[in-house]
């Protein structure tokens, strides 16, 4: 019988994990005031009539702080690299010398920095969204075990509980993430 109970909650654990981890790779891909490759994640190339990964057609290298150099194996391919960065809402604006593209970090304006807060923070709600979501599926799960007199009240109550300690631990576990987010965004 218990067997069923740590069948669920330990399959909406794994669930609550993956949710912080999601979220965890939608923080790398917003920018800060440093350059990071991962920005670059999210952008797909028109690579001869297929939209391909940026960095499945190029280098990309970050030789300093405040700039991301692409290079891309087929020069060709260097102006449909620039019109997908110009179409993204990452707000940069690239240069190409015909080998490389430069794509420089300009430091972030203050209303800029206010309007990537709020873009983490509906990723946050997103990923808060996802584990309530999680914990009504496994809730769901149990009242329906303990309908099928498959666990006892006692043994519903107890589980719902459990669920909900996990639920309130990768919440935090989210907000603790936004803050950090938060703070290395706001940091002039």
């Amino acid at each position: 019988m218990n067997g069923d109970i740590s069948k669920i909650t330990n399959e909406a654990e794994d669930r609550m994990k993956k949710a912080v981890s999601a979220v965890a790779a939608e923080f790398m891909t917003v920018r800060t005031g440093r350059a990071s490759a991962a920005i670059l994640d999210r952008i797909t190339v028109d690579y001869y009539g297929t939209q391909s990964p940026l960095k499945a057609v190029a280098n990309i290298m970050v030789p300093e702080p405040q700039l991301i150099v692409i290079q891309p194996w087929d020069k060709s391919v260097i102006p449909n690299v620039e019109k997908a960065i110009l179409q993204s809402d990452l707000g940069l604006t690239p240069s190409n010398d015909g080998t490389v593209i430069r794509l420089p970090f300009p430091p972030l304006t203050e209303e800029r920095r206010k309007d990537i807060v709020k873009i983490v923070k509906k990723y946050a709600e997103g990923g808060r969204v996802a584990i309530r979501n999680i914990r009504r599926d496994a809730n769901d799960h149990l009242k329906q075990a303990e309908k099928n007199k498959e666990i006892s009240e006692d043994d519903l109550k107890r589980a719902q509980d459990n669920v909900q300690e996990l639920t309130d631990k990768y919440i935090n576990e989210i907000d603790e993430m936004l803050s950090t987010k938060e703070n290395e965004v706001m940091e002039v």
